[in-house]
């Protein structure tokens, strides 16, 4: 496995602990914003300096950052939550959100596979 898959293939390793420590756990809403600011630091230092990999990697790349950062700002609404329905439904969105991120990730594996062999 090359350096770059073995980069997004951690990127999409952490966002699944989140997913999983997201619905298996009582949600710690600070610890979810540090969470997620580590996924974007990852992104940032890690993915984004990669070199470009094709417009589908580039234009999976885009569309992973423009994701993370809804992310943060599902987590702030999160935090903003006042009553149990809403924060059930922030909570929702942000599952949904780390689900599309982790499908981008393992397309641009696949891609990427196909492209070493």
């Amino acid at each position: 496995m090359s350096v770059n898959l073995e980069k997004y293939r951690t990127l999409a390793t952490l966002l699944e602990q989140l997913h999983s420590h997201l619905t298996a756990t009582e949600v710690n809403t600070p610890q979810l914003r540090k969470e997620v600011a580590c996924l974007q630091q990852v992104f940032r230092q890690e993915i984004v300096p990669l070199p470009d990999g094709g417009s589908g990697v580039q234009s999976y790349r885009t569309e992973i950052s423009k994701q993370l950062r809804l992310l943060e700002v599902d987590v702030m609404f999160l935090q903003g939550s006042r009553q149990a329905s809403t924060a059930q439904e922030r909570i929702k969105s942000i599952s949904d959100r780390l689900t599309t991120i982790i499908q981008y990730c393992e397309a641009i594996l696949q891609q990427e596979g196909v492209q070493e062999k």
